[in-house]
């Protein structure tokens, strides 16, 4: 069984054309003392009009210029933790941590615990559900009067926190292999929560079974997809909405019953054109306009299932399905717009789904997202919408129409909250060195101190004239970015080498390198 995905590509109306990139951006560009963390945000969640980010725990408050950090909980901002899911209440956060640790070659995401605030970050607990995982002797778990065979999880790895959900004392957190976790007492305990087999349609206390609870699977069949969890909502309706790898999980009893008296019922993928999309869900959100449930769907079985959004309407009955073929990270809202962040840009519906508008590179008036950029994340925050990528946020309050970004920009007279040692520069480039394969672009920052014509130029190591980024740019006195692709005037890529950069403003002439490596 192989987790592929299966791409089959749509096309869509572009908001802008992707032009090459070499030119100075016309907006200055804040310099703020306290930033966010680092330009890739693939978590947030928000609460009034208060944003909360990944992976330090940053939050911001009313679209405010300094971003702050989480005070005390002390493992994410000054230790390996890092956010990776967020739920919220008035003056209360659960904050799901992880962490990735390289096992052998390879990377792999583990389970901390949890943060929890009930006094507005005042105080944060860190509850360390690492060590409250299954007893290694543990073989059995008990559901509807009979005890089921089941393979413990006695090691946090490939455990995180992949999305959490609470309502008044109940939290329920998706754990991949340790699938659909529950506690009843605010995070002091857990228990496991069963779920349905893959071939299962529904699971009821009252019936007998004889399954086996293994997430590794046996090679035989795709049951184990469904012990996979990866996603988890609390509705409106009392539902409690379990997504995996094996389908969506809906349960009309979880938040009240005993662990062994909750009853699920199952829906796949079964090619209707009123069902799923993909088995694997990845992403669960209720838009608060109507209570609709949206989901990100992801293929999980290669050549079988396809990827894209579905949304049901009246609690898992029936499903419409929307951008398929497109793989989306998550889903936000803002009154009926919907906001689908993913592969190949920001996909917006301003009519509830009916249509939608693909928005392939986001520019603000002095900033702009590289090509190539993924978009991991929504959240509505005081009716601003803000999109996490790998390559800073934006945020806009007209539906896509028009954008603010933010990104990690270093003040040109030298240190921001996270590093205390950068020098007192006026211009620098980054990233430095440069690679056009993997960065996309380099910017070069720079400060024109009067209202003057602006002209940046490249040269090679002979100080012959690589590029010019516009000649005799028109700016008011302030900081402003340039940016460039690695490519010569004519387009050609510029071989490896050092580049060197000169900024002519006014009666100011600024040089600086930039180590280029292919």
């Amino acid at each position: 069984m192989r987790f592929l995905p299966f791409l089959t590509f749509v096309f869509f109306l572009m908001l802008h054309t992707p032009q090459a990139q070499g030119q100075i951006l016309p907006g200055q560009v804040p310099s703020p003392f306290a930033s966010i963390s680092q330009n890739s945000v693939s978590n947030m969640g928000a609460l009034g009009d208060t944003l909360w980010i990944g992976p330090r725990m940053n939050f911001n408050v009313a679209n405010e210029l300094d971003w702050r950090l989480a005070e005390g909980a002390d493992s994410v901002t000054d230790g390996r933790g890092r956010l990776f899911s967020i739920a919220l209440a008035p003056d209360t956060v659960v904050a799901g941590i992880g962490y990735s640790q390289v096992v052998g070659e390879e990377s792999v995401q583990a389970q901390m615990g949890f943060y929890i605030t009930t006094n507005g970050g005042l105080h944060w607990e860190l509850i360390d559900t690492s060590r409250t995982l299954d007893h290694p002797e543990t073989t059995t778990v008990r559901y509807g009067g009979q005890d089921l065979e089941v393979i413990p999880v006695i090691v946090p790895q490939q455990s995180p926190p992949y999305m959490v959900d609470f309502k008044n004392d109940v939290i329920f957190f998706a754990g991949w292999a340790s699938g659909i976790r529950r506690s009843t007492d605010f995070g002091q305990s857990w228990e496991r929560i069963v779920l349905p087999p893959f071939s299962m349609d529904e699971l009821n206390p009252e019936e007998t079974y004889s399954f086996r609870i293994d997430p590794r699977g046996d090679g035989q069949s795709n049951d184990f997809l469904n012990f996979l969890g990866f996603s988890v909502l609390i509705g409106s309706d009392g539902n409690v909405y379990a997504g995996t790898a094996g389908g969506l999980n809906i349960s009309e009893n979880a938040l009240t019953a005993p662990a062994d008296s909750i009853r699920w019922r199952h829906v796949r993928q079964a090619g209707s054109p009123d069902g799923l999309l993909g088995n694997w869900i990845t992403s669960i959100r209720e838009n608060p306009h109507d209570g609709a449930v949206w989901m990100t769907n992801w293929t999980a079985i290669s050549g079988e299932d396809t990827e894209g959004i579905v949304v049901t309407r009246d609690g898992g009955v029936t499903f419409e399905q929307h951008l398929a073929g497109e793989r989306i990270y998550d889903i936000g809202f803002h009154g009926p717009a919907i906001f689908a962040a993913g592969n190949n840009g920001v996909f917006v519906s301003t009519g509830n789904g009916d249509a939608w508008r693909q928005i392939r590179q986001i520019r603000s008036a002095n900033a702009m997202m590289k090509p190539g950029t993924t978009y991991y994340a929504v959240s509505n925050a005081g009716g601003r919408v803000w999109i996490g990528s790998s390559d800073g946020l934006a945020s806009t309050v007209d539906s896509g129409e028009t954008w603010e970004i933010t990104r990690v920009d270093f003040p040109l007279d030298g240190k921001n909250k996270y590093q205390d040692d950068a020098p007192d520069v006026r211009a620098y480039a980054y990233p430095n060195p440069f690679s056009p394969r993997q960065h996309d672009l380099v910017r070069i920052k720079f400060e024109n101190r009067n209202a003057s014509s602006v002209t940046v130029r490249l040269y090679d190591f002979g100080m012959n004239l690589i590029r010019v980024l516009d000649d005799n740019r028109e700016l008011e006195s302030g900081t402003y970015e340039a940016v460039w692709d690695g490519t010569d005037q004519q387009g050609r890529k510029v071989a490896n080498g050092t580049v060197f950069y000169e900024v002519d403003s006014g009666d100011r002439r600024t040089v600086g390198k930039i180590l280029l490596l292919e």
